[in-house]
């Protein structure tokens, strides 16, 4: 059975919460058991990748998902946490060639976050699991390419 790491952030929590949830929702829909899923927390968006590079290069898991919430604030930290959340967690992939998929939220808003991780289908935490589990089957497809 193929296992799945859920790297998420713990900062607004109150967002990330429901992302987890989402995507826990999401495993357990396609047939993966809660004992197939790691959750692994970490402080912010920019401690995403090295715990989700840990997590591919482990060998462990099908596909690793990275949720987060980043809302913008007056000061250029959310562009700076936002670029480089997103550049690490594509460079993951890149690297291992393992799925990493991608449930950060980057948000103008409160109400912008609150909505993405709003139980139902919108919910962004499913979607990436969704995306999580279609490319771990997709390379399994491609000859040559073991994840």
């Amino acid at each position: 059975m193929d296992r799945f790491a859920i790297v998420v952030s713990r900062f607004n929590e109150e967002i990330t919460d429901g992302l987890l949830a989402g995507a826990r929702e999401a495993l357990a829909e396609a047939g993966v058991r809660g004992e197939a899923v790691m959750v692994f927390q970490v402080p912010g968006a920019f401690e995403i990748p090295l715990a989700a590079k840990r997590a591919a290069e482990s060998g462990e898991f099908a596909a690793v998902i990275c949720l987060g919430c980043l809302i913008k604030g007056d000061t250029m930290h959310f562009e700076y946490i936002a670029d480089a959340a997103s550049h690490g967690i594509m460079r993951v992939a890149l690297d291992t060639g393992v799925p990493i998929a991608f449930g950060v939220l980057t948000t103008l808003t409160d109400a912008q976050a609150e909505e993405r991780a709003a139980p139902g289908p919108g919910n962004k935490g499913r979607e990436a699991a969704a995306a999580a589990l279609e490319m771990a089957r997709l390379l399994r497809q491609i000859p040559g390419v073991r994840v």
